[in-house]
């Protein structure tokens, strides 16, 4: 019985929370609830959990979450992510997880046209863009792993490659060689002045850009894909943000040469409006990753005959992942989906503009995407850090300071449609505040 007043009680309270303004109290709780050898009972539990634990958070779809790269699930993706625990899917096989498989493979297909692959192309959705990236690039080192060749130990990567690219060639027993410069486009040339002073053979890949996340910048990626095809290497591109701009007839060909890449990263719960965690990796030929990841063993004979979302990624045991994805896609239309990552495009450049126009605030460089990186003058390191913890702890704004050309800035990310122009202003005001101050 209390299972059912709690159950209840939780769908009331996601309702008011998608519908009313969100509450922050950004702090710690102490002391948390002790577990127990008798429990506390599940509406206790619950209580503190809602009343105490969750608004200590800073959400990530608040309008004035800006730092980092945040999410805003609509209230669809919301709806099939609560379903989807309660309905005790395992997305790992097409055995059990029936035609949830099927709305995956739908969603997968979107994403693919997108990116102008081919019908043959496919890929999953996996817990989050590092754990893509490393399935991608493991994809990459098996065709030589087959050919009993000797194993690539190098992978070369634009010199803004997110943080997980080193932390994937840890795993791999690989070093990382770095092309270009930190914070700017990857160009052909530059890549090439790498890779002639490689053995071809050594390399796994080479890793670009598609919105970085510092900056947003787009690495060449025509002029990449042309020196991956002459040397054959595989060409892996993480638009783990950026990706979804694509959606933009106007931002399009800021990723010419994307459909030439190998394998794709893709963070639906960035720019994509999906509840954590939902990210994709996608292969144009999904051969060489599922000759790479998938697992063989008796207790798994019986999903042999199936084509199994588990097979193409470092990964058995997986949620159904994209089925939020698909459900908003459905509900929504992907017109709304366009529109909503244009808002977030428009509202970067209201950000941009309004800063242009301040004469205590610079834009440092030229805005990317939905990035926008500005300095306060006569702010050193300690000075943002203060004014960051302190709009987060009002909870006005959770903006946090980066660098730019070794230079402490500060870094806006647009990727809510419910932040307004209205959101920039506080937080714009808020420094103008500080500067009289």
């Amino acid at each position: 019985m209390q299972d059912r007043v709690v159950l209840n009680d939780v769908a009331h309270w996601v309702v008011d929370r998608r519908t009313e303004p969100i509450p922050v109290r950004p702090g710690r709780v102490t002391p948390l609830p002790e577990v127990t050898r008798l429990g506390l009972g599940i509406r206790s539990t619950w209580a503190a959990l809602r009343d105490r634990l969750l608004p200590t958070s800073f959400p990530t779809d608040h309008p004035r979450y800006l730092a980092f790269v945040g999410g805003a699930p609509t209230p669809a993706a919301i709806i099939a992510d609560v379903a989807l625990s309660a309905a005790a899917v395992y997305g790992g096989s097409e055995l059990e997880a029936g035609d949830v498989v099927a709305a995956e493979r739908a969603a997968m297909r979107w994403l693919c046209d997108i990116f102008g692959y081919p019908e043959s192309a496919h890929g999953v959705f996996v817990s989050g863009g590092s754990l893509a990236n490393l399935s991608a690039l493991v994809a990459a080192r098996h065709g030589w792993v087959a050919q009993e060749s000797a194993i690539p130990k190098v992978i070369v990567a634009s010199a803004s490659a997110h943080s997980s690219i080193q932390a994937a060639a840890a795993i791999m027993g690989c070093t990382v060689v770095q092309a270009g410069r930190v914070d700017r486009p990857l160009g052909g040339d530059e890549l090439m002045d790498v890779l002639d002073t490689l053995d071809d053979r050594d390399v796994v890949a080479v890793v670009a850009n598609a919105g970085a996340t510092n900056t947003g910048a787009v690495d060449a990626l025509d002029e990449i894909a042309d020196c991956c095809e002459v040397l054959g290497i595989w060409l892996h591109v993480d638009a783990a943000y950026g990706g979804a701009a694509l959606l933009v007839p106007g931002q399009r060909h800021t990723f010419d040469g994307i459909a030439r890449a190998d394998s794709i990263t893709i963070d639906p719960h960035k720019w994509l409006f999906t509840p954590f965690d939902c990210a994709a990796v996608l292969y144009r030929d999904p051969v060489h990753a599922r000759a790479a990841h998938r697992q063989s063993a008796a207790y798994l004979d019986a999903v042999l005959d199936f084509d199994n979302p588990s097979d193409y990624a470092a990964h058995l045991t997986r949620r159904a992942r994209g089925l939020p994805m698909w459900f908003s896609l459905v509900a929504n239309g992907t017109d709304a989906y366009a529109a909503a990552v244009e808002r977030c495009i428009d509202v970067a450049a209201y950000a941009a503009k309004e800063i242009d126009a301040a004469a205590h605030l610079d834009v440092v460089t030229d805005p990317c995407l939905s990035v926008v990186l500005f300095r306060r003058h006569g702010w050193n390191a300690q000075d943002y850090a203060r004014w960051s913890a302190a709009a987060q702890a009002r909870g006005l704004a959770l903006v946090t300071p980066t660098t730019f050309d070794d230079e402490t800035v500060l870094r806006l990310c647009f990727v809510n449609p419910l932040t307004s122009v209205d959101d920039v202003d506080l937080v714009l005001d808020s420094l103008w505040s500080d500067a009289r101050d």
